[in-house]
């Protein structure tokens, strides 16, 4: 019979925090340091295309390259026809019996939890992380993303809810100009109220960016040219609707954009070819002179057409640097170098009692 493995849930007090992120960039930390891992995301929140499958399970699992005996399946999505069942029936979502199973070891050394995307969310099918924490008997570390020093109140409510059970948290996306405030006064109050500070990660462009790729995806938009480099990073929008002298100035202020603009401003989309463009959008499903294709393909920058108006254009894509995910390579080594230099992966192995193997001749 399997060792029963240690199990270490982790949460976050805000959707979006980079809980996945978190979970690759410690996963590999521990692969590095022997420690046999398995994952699980009890509550799917992300569908991928794959019927049953999470996007974040399919993702981790082939980012970390565990096999079917390290993953644990989904046991519920938060999608709408869940959530209306579960409203007119209010019935038990997961029996003890499946989640004693959902937990047996299969002789890894520790199983990595996703919990939800707050600490209330999944309540109305007994999976909150609360909820969750007490039925696994897991251990927990928060991931909090960085507004402001007020962040210590969610941090403190939190650990008035979870307890013992809370063993560490990770502050994530610390402004430069507010990370010395952090290290010293946010870190030394949280630790005197007995909740250890295992990282600090600064805040990092890349890791806030969207792929060509991914925008292409959510507008479903057409790409005119250069679909060979939908892995470009993007960091910030801008919007082409002024002259084209102000549009200069304003996109000369911005790097790796995304430019925005109807498909009848030929002016605004060579200005935007000039400057530090990583796709053109263009509105409205006008095609683009052939001067602009082709100056594009020299310099490889996507050119992209939808269907839309500007004004909806510009909230799918905003949308989407709110929801932003892990899901391109680049990330992933951006988020391991992070947890190397700013994540106390000792003292979180300490806290959990793992030992790396011994190391044999």
């Amino acid at each position: 019979m399997p060792n029963p493995s240690k199990h270490l849930l982790i949460g976050s007090t805000e959707p979006y925090s980079g809980k996945s992120a978190t979970i690759t960039g410690l996963a590999l930390q521990l692969q590095d340091r022997g420690i046999d891992i398995a994952y699980a995301k009890p509550v799917g929140t992300c569908p991928s295309d794959e019927a049953g499958i999470d996007e974040d399970v399919r993702f981790i699992s082939k980012i970390l390259d565990l096999p079917t005996s390290r993953l644990r399946p989904t046991l519920l999505s938060l999608d709408a026809q869940t959530i209306e069942q579960q409203l007119t029936e209010e019935k038990s979502a997961v029996d003890p019996q499946q989640m004693a199973t959902y937990l047996g070891g299969q002789g890894e050394d520790l199983l990595l939890i996703e919990g939800p995307g707050t600490l209330e969310e999944g309540t109305l099918f007994g999976l909150s992380l609360t909820q969750l924490a007490k039925v696994t008997e897991a251990q927990v570390m928060l991931v909090a993303r960085f507004h402001s020093v007020l962040i210590v109140d969610g941090l403190l409510a939190a650990k008035q809810k979870l307890g013992d059970r809370l063993m560490g948290v990770l502050i994530n996306d610390v402004p430069a100009d507010q990370l010395q405030a952090v290290n010293t006064n946010v870190k030394d109050c949280l630790e005197r109220h007995g909740i250890p500070v295992l990282g600090i990660l600064p805040s990092t462009p890349l890791m806030r960016s969207v792929s060509v790729g991914e925008i292409v995806h959510q507008l479903k938009a057409e790409v005119l040219c250069c679909d060979e480099r939908m892995d470009l990073m993007v960091q910030s929008l801008s919007i082409g609707a002024m002259n084209v002298n102000s549009a200069l100035k304003y996109f000369r202020r911005a790097d790796n954009m995304a430019v925005v603009t109807g498909g009848d401003r030929a002016d605004i989309q060579l200005a935007a070819l000039e400057t530090s463009t990583q796709c053109l959008i263009l509105t409205g499903h006008i095609a683009p002179r052939p001067d602009i294709v082709s100056r594009a393909q020299d310099l490889e920058i996507p050119i992209l057409s939808v269907d839309l108006d500007t004004l909806t254009t510009v909230e799918i894509i905003e949308k989407s640097f709110q929801e932003v995910r892990l899901q391109e390579p680049i990330k992933v080594k951006c988020i391991q170098l992070l947890m190397e230099k700013h994540f106390d992966v000792e003292r979180l192995m300490s806290e959990l009692n793992l030992s790396s193997p011994a190391v044999t001749a």
